[in-house]
């Protein structure tokens, strides 16, 4: 079956950075549209950076452009989540997800990991 496994999350002071990972198995992430999401406390879940599948493009958040770049290394079905300049407000679970068609910024996707936290404070 499909598994998609976050990990690299944690807690840090603003301005530091994070290197998030999402470990595919049971689908080859060059063949999907790979995104992350994340959702604080009371919060919606909300579209972070996503990757197309097959050498497309990349998408991010305007709160996160700039900051973040997400990343995909085929030879070892994993997709990454750079995260630079970490700010308070960035804290959240960080989920990531794949669908078989190209990104959405809508969480509208076929398989989702178990998230990984992210608590960004001083």
């Amino acid at each position: 079956q499909v598994q998609l496994v976050e990990s690299g999350g944690g807690l840090v002071q603003p301005g530091d950075s994070l290197r998030l990972s999402c470990a595919a198995s049971g689908l080859t992430i060059s063949t999907y549209a790979i995104a992350w999401f994340r959702q604080a406390p009371g919060r919606e879940r909300e579209f972070v950076s996503g990757i197309n599948w097959a050498g497309g493009g990349t998408f991010s958040a305007d709160s996160v452009k700039g900051r973040f770049t997400i990343s995909r290394d085929n030879a070892k079905n994993t997709v990454y989540l750079q995260m630079n300049s970490l700010k308070p407000e960035d804290t959240a679970v960080y989920y990531c997800a794949a669908r078989r068609s190209l990104v959405v910024r809508t969480p509208q996707y076929d398989y989702w990991g178990q998230g990984t936290q992210v608590t960004v404070s001083s």
